[in-house]
């Protein structure tokens, strides 16, 4: 398969179930409503296991511009390749959230609340201060990042060898990974970690012909893109400074 394919479908896969998650748990009338933070951090975890399945042997499975660019910054990723690594990213978040919404396009009716109805598509803190949720979206990725880095084998000499990236880890490992950060540091801003999933589905809640939705929030949207950005780039300076 093609590596950006990969990304694509890969990250396609995180959110459809991603979102999926989200607006089973929330949504009025659905089978899961009311399932709580714990099914929550367990799906999207698996949703990660999805992905890394599929995308691993072909792309090395970053489905995160934040995994590619600490990998770049490693020198453990093609540069060459990112743009395209996360345009596809970006793309398959989109079309993966358009999928959730879609089948659970009854139940995004039912709602009264915009709050509710924009949770599937991106996220936003529990309590809005900026300066403390940027902090959350960098620690988070930091971790994810760091482990990843530790894990991510031999650098890459040859763009015709597959990249490597969350894939490094096996995709048990790397579930367990996203599910602890879920748990442990999640709680404040719904832990984005990752600029792809929170833009290209914040887009979509903007493009989409959504029954009663609110302001997008485009003021807040800029922290779960820079957040885990930075974080993945401490990551690799640490990892740089203290060696692999």
């Amino acid at each position: 398969m093609n590596p950006y394919l990969a990304e694509f479908i890969g990250t396609f896969l995180l959110l459809l179930l991603g979102s999926g998650v989200v607006a089973n748990m929330l949504l009025p009338l659905t089978k899961g409503n009311g399932g709580g933070i714990m099914g929550i951090c367990t799906a999207w975890a698996l949703a990660v296991f999805t992905g890394v399945v599929v995308a691993g042997p072909y792309s090395g499975a970053h489905l995160n511009p934040a995994v590619t660019v600490g990998l770049g910054l490693t020198g453990k990723f093609d540069w060459a390749l990112a743009p395209g690594y996360i345009l596809a990213q970006v793309l398959g978040a989109m079309v993966g959230v358009g999928f959730a919404w879609l089948m659970y396009k009854d139940h995004y009716e039912q709602e009264k609340d915009p709050g509710m109805i924009a949770a599937p598509f991106g996220t936003s803190p529990a309590i809005r201060n900026f300066k403390l949720n940027f902090l959350s979206e960098l620690i988070g990725t930091f971790v994810l990042v760091l482990v990843i880095l530790y894990n991510a084998g031999v650098k890459i000499e040859d763009v015709n060898q597959t990249p490597i990236g969350m894939g490094s880890l096996g995709a048990i490992p790397v579930a367990f990974l996203v599910w602890v950060i879920g748990l442990g540091l999640g709680g404040t801003t719904g832990y984005a970690i990752n600029p792809a999933r929170d833009f290209g589905p914040r887009l979509m809640h903007q493009l989409l012909p959504i029954k009663g939705k609110g302001p997008t929030d485009w003021g807040y949207a800029w922290i779960p893109i820079l957040g885990p950005l930075v974080g993945a780039a401490l990551a690799a300076g640490l990892f740089l400074v203290a060696g692999s």
